[in-house]
């Protein structure tokens, strides 16, 4: 009995695999990470899903990589910007946001970005985990990756 429901879970899953081979996906890298040599896309669009990738508080407009100065805060609001960014240039917005995954270096800030995080959304919040890790790339403070829609 239980090997008729293994077989369809193989199929369905195979369908998915084949179905998401099929779908258009489209690579989105800002002039600025090209010119900086950054190996990674900033978001990636597979059918109406955007990926986006871990963000942090940088300033792409300046010539050196660096953190904005301001800590968790301020290191937020750029996060969202270069986010924001990202998924208006692969056809999507933050109100398309669905998930977000938040990495902390440092739990006892998830206050701080707590009280600021409505200010990035009109009505609906997308749904968010938040993990503390041991270190972040040069001491950051935070580090966002969401997934979206495209209309």
């Amino acid at each position: 009995m239980y090997f008729k429901y293994i077989v369809l879970v193989f199929i369905l899953c195979l369908c998915s695999f084949t179905s998401i081979a099929e779908a258009d996906v489209e690579y989105f890298r800002s002039d600025a990470f090209k010119e900086k040599n950054l190996p990674l896309s900033e978001a990636v669009r597979i059918g109406n899903l955007v990926f986006v990738s871990g963000n942090l508080g940088i300033d792409f407009s300046k010539k050196e990589l660096g953190l904005v100065p301001g800590g968790i805060v301020a290191e937020t609001k750029q996060t969202m910007a270069n986010i924001e960014k990202a998924l208006i240039t692969s056809g999507s917005s933050l109100d398309q946001l669905i998930k977000c995954t938040v990495y902390l270096s440092n739990m006892e800030e998830w206050p701080q970005l707590n009280r600021i995080w409505p200010s990035f959304f009109k009505e609906n919040y997308p749904t968010r985990t938040a993990i503390e890790v041991a270190r972040l790339w040069r001491g950051a403070a935070v580090e966002i990756t969401c997934t979206g829609y495209v209309d």
